[in-house]
């Protein structure tokens, strides 16, 4: 049985997800490791509970100690707020964990022979980091009844006041208002940097500062300062490249390239390559995703949702063939990241085993139905697939 000194906060999620969470937990990570967590429900139903402070309290304990392992959870919408009788529609836990811990996403996708990206030139895998704070995710949003004049006014401490028109409507429309902050852009820069620099790949970042001259050119102009002052010099010791390019440019060119890159990204353009790189390697759940501190602190979780249609199925008692992959990165990349902190070098050892395992399943051919559908081979169910993980687990701890 090895050893944890020291616990990760856990925080555990909705649905199918959460299921998935206690069947990893049982399976592959109580039988061989001295389980230490700092629980944190973070479930639709205790989030209403306590008015979501349960979320804010997980997010502290994560800057505490410094590892945070996170179950996929629901942002609810109007059918969710009655689905679950919810006092209100809460904001994005994941929004809020990373807004408190001023983090950076990056997703990564989890490679195995077996399946075959739809773009055949990506031999290497595509590292998305999504700038996690700000743009339309915080934005200020007005539906316009009808004609009238819409401006951008800004109140400095001292009162003095700016104002410029953002557009005289002649009929009703929707206006929206979105920010962003240096300090929030420079911790990204520097996350992107530093992560770049840890895995020796090259950073490209994009944005569209021919069109958002002042928005998304205080993002070009950040990085560029960032880079010259405090990175330049490291990367060209380490043999690697920062660029900057447009975003349609930077698209064109991702799609031409073998991978093997780390893709800075705004928070809205982050979101949305991460999917389309996450499908074009295979699956969302194939894909990791870690949260980023500027102060050190580590947030691990699958890139996947809560899997609503496989729960429904299980409430009514069949066996699903739900894919566990990427929860078992995300409790691997914690348990190491965990053990490296700690100086547990048996923990770093088991998370490699345990990565090895659920690959060498797939390898063999073993896996579940999406991922079948991919490799034209016979689908096994969640629990049929956990427990060839667990067997080639055991061979290699003997």
């Amino acid at each position: 049985m090895i050893e944890m000194k020291n616990p990760v906060v856990e925080l555990d999620g909705d649905e199918m997800a959460r299921v998935l969470w206690g069947m990893i937990k049982d399976t592959l990570l109580r039988p061989f490791i001295d389980l230490k967590t700092e629980y944190y429900d973070l479930g639709l139903p205790h989030r209403d509970e306590t008015a979501d402070a349960v979320t804010l309290e997980a997010a502290e304990a994560i800057r505490r100690l410094h590892v945070g392992v996170k179950c996929a959870t629901i942002t609810p919408n109007a059918k969710r707020m009655e689905e679950y009788s919810l006092h209100q529609m809460w904001k994005s836990p994941n929004g809020t964990i990373r807004a408190a811990l001023d983090g950076t996403v990056f997703r990564a996708p989890i490679l195995t022979s077996r399946i075959k990206p739809h773009v055949s030139n990506w031999v290497k895998p595509i590292t998305i980091a999504r700038h996690a704070y700000g743009d339309v995710y915080k934005a200020a949003e007005l539906r316009v009844p009808g004609p009238g004049t819409a401006t951008l006014t800004f109140r400095s401490a001292d009162g003095a006041e700016t104002t410029q028109t953002v557009y005289d409507f002649e009929c009703a429309g929707v206006l929206q208002g979105q920010y962003n902050k240096d300090s929030s852009i420079e911790s990204f820069a520097r996350a992107c940097f530093s992560y770049a620099l840890s895995v020796r790949q090259d950073l490209w970042f994009s944005a569209k500062d021919t069109i958002a001259k002042q928005y998304d050119g205080a993002f070009r102009d950040i990085f560029r300062r960032i880079y010259e002052a405090e990175f330049k010099a490291a990367f060209e010791a380490a043999g690697l490249r920062y660029f900057y390019t447009l975003i349609d440019d930077a698209v064109a060119r991702v799609m031409r390239s073998e991978g093997g890159f780390v893709w800075a990204l705004k928070n809205y353009d982050g979101d949305v390559m991460s999917d389309m790189v996450s499908a074009a390697f295979g699956s969302l759940a194939m894909m990791t995703s870690v949260l980023v501190s500027p102060d050190g602190n580590y947030e691990f979780e699958a890139a996947h949702g809560t899997i609503t249609r496989h729960y429904y199925r299980y409430l009514n008692g069949e066996e699903t063939s739900s894919n566990p992959v990427a929860m078992i990165f995300a409790w691997s990349g914690a348990l190491r990241k965990r053990g490296e902190l700690d100086g547990t070098d048996a923990l770093v050892d088991f998370a490699g085993k345990l990565e090895n395992a659920t690959l060498g399943a797939i390898e063999d051919g073993v896996m579940t139905g999406d991922l079948a559908s991919l490799c034209a081979c016979a689908g096994v169910t969640t629990k049929a697939y956990l427990e060839a993980v667990r067997e080639r687990l055991e061979k290699s701890m003997r």
